[in-house]
C-alpha cells in the first residue's frame, strides 16, 4: 500500500513537470490541443494541459543564414553558369512558419534557383558580372513576397560566386592582360611626354637664368665702371685742388717774402702748366698775365705737344 502511494506521487510530480515548459530567448513554440492549432509560445514560463496539448514545433527566432550550392544558369547572350547564393532570412511568424509550407528551407532553395533563373535570363553575359548589387536587390524583393505567407521574412541576397565557362574565363583573362598592357603603354607614353616636357622646361629656365646672370653681370660691370669713371675724376679734380692750394700758397709766401710783380706772374703760369700734368689740351690763362707773351707762347707749345 505505501509503495503503491509512493509510485502514484511519483507520477503525479513527472506528469506536473512535463506540463510546466520554459521557453528561451530567441525561442517560440507552437502549441496544438486535440491536433489544431491552439497558441504560440513566446520567451517565459507557460503551462499545458497534460495529454491534450502538445508542442507542434519549436521555432528559432534568429536571423539564419543558408549557403544554397551553385545553380546553372543561362544568361540572355546563351552562356551558361553557375552561381551560388546566400540568403540572409528571419522567421516572423511561428504559426505560418510551421503550417505554411512543408519545408520551408528547401521551398526557400527551390525559390531562389527559379528567381535567380528568371533574372540572369534578362541580362547578357558583361551585365550579369558588373550587375551584382541590381539582382541581389531584386532577388531580395522577389523572395522577401515570395515567403511572405510562409512568416519568413527576406532580409539580404547575396551573390557569393559567378563561375563562367572555362573558355570564357579564358577569354576574359587574356582581355584583362591585353588591357592591362594597353594601359601599361598608356603610362610609358604620358612619362615620356611628361620628361620631355620638363627637360624642355628646364632647359627654358636654365636660358632665362642664364640671361639674368648675364644682364646682372653687365649691369655690374657699368656700374663698376662708373664708380671707376667718378673715383677717377674725383682723385683728378682733388689732385688739381691740391695742386692750386699748394700754389697760391707757394704765391702767398712769396707775396709775403716781398716778391716783384714779375715773379708773381710766372710762379702763377708755372702753376697752370703743372695742373695740366701732361693731359690737358687747352689752358686758359688768366688776363693778368697774358702780358707775358714769351711765357704764353711756351704755354701753349706744351700743350700742343702732349695733343
Amino acid at each position: 500500500m505505501r509503495f503503491g502511494v509512493l509510485l502514484i506521487i511519483l507520477l503525479l510530480v513527472i506528469i506536473i513537470s512535463s506540463c510546466i515548459t520554459i521557453v528561451p530567448q530567441a525561442k517560440a513554440m507552437v502549441i496544438e490541443r486535440l491536433g489544431g492549432y491552439l497558441t504560440t509560445w513566446s520567451v517565459g514560463i507557460h503551462f499545458k494541459v497534460p495529454f491534450i496539448d502538445r508542442i507542434a514545433r519549436k521555432v528559432n527566432m534568429k536571423e539564419q543564414v543558408v549557403d544554397f550550392p551553385p545553380q546553372p544558369v543561362i544568361t540572355k547572350d546563351n552562356v551558361t553558369m553557375q552561381i551560388d547564393t546566400v540568403v540572409f532570412f528571419q522567421i516572423t511568424d511561428p504559426k505560418l512558419y510551421a503550417y505554411g509550407v512543408e519545408n520551408p528551407l528547401m521551398a526557400i532553395e527551390n525559390l531562389t534557383a527559379t528567381t535567380l533563373r528568371n533574372i540572369i535570363g534578362d541580362l547578357e553575359l558583361d551585365q550579369t558580372l558588373t550587375s551584382r548589387e541590381l539582382i541581389n536587390s531584386h532577388m531580395r524583393s522577389a523572395l522577401d513576397e515570395a515567403t511572405d505567407p510562409w512568416g519568413i521574412k527576406v532580409n539580404r541576397v547575396e551573390l557569393k560566386n559567378i563561375i563562367p565557362p572555362r573558355e570564357i574565363q579564358d577569354s576574359m583573362e587574356k582581355q584583362m592582360k591585353a588591357e592591362r598592357e594597353r594601359r601599361e603603354k598608356i603610362l610609358q607614353a604620358e612619362g615620356e611626354k611628361k620628361s620631355t616636357v620638363l627637360v624642355a622646361e628646364g632647359l627654358k629656365e636654365q636660358k632665362i637664368l642664364s640671361a639674368e646672370a648675364e644682364k646682372q653681370a653687365a649691369i655690374l660691370r657699368a656700374e663698376a665702371e662708373k664708380e671707376k669713371k667718378i673715383r677717377e675724376a674725383e682723385g683728378e679734380a682733388e689732385a688739381i685742388l691740391k695742386v692750386q692750394k699748394a700754389t697760391a700758397e707757394g704765391i702767398r709766401l712769396l707775396k709775403e717774402a716781398g716778391a716783384d710783380e714779375a715773379v708773381l706772374r710766372l710762379k702763377a703760369l708755372e702753376a697752370f702748366e703743372k695742373a695740366a700734368d701732361g693731359k690737358a689740351t687747352k689752358i686758359i690763362i688768366p688776363s693778368e698775365i697774358q702780358g707775358i707773351a714769351g711765357l704764353a707762347k711756351s704755354v701753349v707749345e706744351v700743350a700742343q705737344e702732349e695733343k
